[in-house]
């Protein structure tokens, strides 16, 4: 009898091995597939049907059958190739290297391996090869921005040092405020979340005002006091300001806030002189991501704001009241790992 129609009986070792090899995201595709092949034939299921469930030819079926008759669990692995991968010459790398570090045609803002290789007469694998081993990647972009304070270096070491030793007996408090929080609302009814479904929304929405939020984040404990406004100026700072002083009104406050105009007004600056329990502490300029509060603002979004969907301001503004409610019965407070020094050397650009 020919090996591809030998009957396959599997030890209950090479079954558990098999299925697991079928389940595990971690081994190649191919072995995993070939695996569910060997497993089918085994439970007697024709060489036709295992080709429709798999996505085999039959031939592909025959010749599976046959390898792991032949050796078992070891013919399974995808076997090596004949021949070998084409040489590209020294010359031909560097200007793929030289090439992709230069700005591409008018029009484009970065090489892709297949325009490139066009380019240049290669495959774009042999592109990408190179690139590989260059580590060049040309479709990721990062962002970057030094702080042109002059005083950002003592602003990063007063305010981290807030959060990396946070004084006794105070209170250091993390303020600042998210503008414009639409209240959007779907076109048409949400469709929950079904087995096998994801939630599901209409693309379009009505707009039906704004709202800013004014957040104050307790380093300490992530405790968060937070109020919505109508608008976004001075005095509706001034206001949330007055409301920690009197909800912290037995302890000294330390206030992190960035330069925002609505933190700096004459009002602010009066009332803070007559108030010296409440000593502000500035982020630098262009470096308001220090400000704590900010990662809870994305939380905020990520998680109750982005997916939500309100017929009027005041249904968001008490979404977002039962969102801190929610996020106070349990807080988390921030762990600030990163040393002033090494901040200092990333964000604030020295003269040479």
């Amino acid at each position: 009898m020919a090996n591809h129609s030998r009957p396959i009986v599997l030890s209950p070792g090479d079954r558990r091995e098999l299925q697991r090899l079928q389940r595990s995201s971690s081994v190649p595709a191919g072995l995993s597939r070939r695996a569910r092949a060997v497993l089918l034939i085994a439970d007697h299921i024709s060489g036709a049907e295992v080709a429709r469930r798999t996505g085999y030819t039959q031939v592909q079926v025959s010749r599976i059958r046959r390898r792991f008759v032949e050796s078992g669990l070891a013919g399974l692995p995808d076997r090596p190739r004949s021949g070998r991968p084409r040489r590209v010459k020294p010359r031909k790398t560097a200007q793929v290297v030289a090439m992709t570090l230069k700005p591409p045609p008018a029009g484009v803002t970065h090489w892709s391996s297949r325009d490139l290789a066009k380019k240049l007469g290669l495959s774009h694998t042999t592109v990408h090869r190179i690139w590989k081993a260059h580590s060049l990647k040309p479709h990721r972009v990062e962002t970057f921005k030094f702080s042109t304070d002059p005083e950002a270096e003592e602003k990063i070491y007063d305010v981290a040092g807030l959060y990396l030793n946070p004084p006794e007996n105070a209170v250091a408090l993390s303020v600042d405020e998210k503008t414009q929080i639409q209240a959007l609302n779907r076109t048409q009814p949400l469709l929950p979340l079904r087995p096998g479904l994801p939630a599901r929304r209409t693309h379009d929405y009505r707009r039906n005002g704004l709202t800013s939020l004014y957040a104050a984040l307790e380093v300490a404990t992530g405790t968060v006091v937070g109020q919505c406004s109508a608008r976004h100026t001075g005095s509706d700072f001034l206001r949330f300001i007055k409301r920690l002083e009197r909800r912290y009104r037995k302890q000294d406050l330390h206030v992190i806030v960035d330069n925002s105009s609505t933190h700096t007004t004459p009002a602010v600056k009066a009332w803070l002189k007559n108030h010296p329990r409440v000593q502000f502490h500035f982020t630098p300029k262009g470096a308001s991501w220090l400000n704590m509060v900010e990662a809870w603002f994305s939380i905020l979004t990520r998680k109750s704001v982005r997916r939500g969907s309100f017929d009027s301001v005041r249904a968001l503004t008490q979404h977002i009241r039962n969102y801190i409610n929610h996020w106070n019965r349990n807080p988390t407070p921030f762990v600030w790992t990163q040393q002033p020094a090494d901040i200092v050397a990333k964000a604030v650009r020295r003269e040479r």
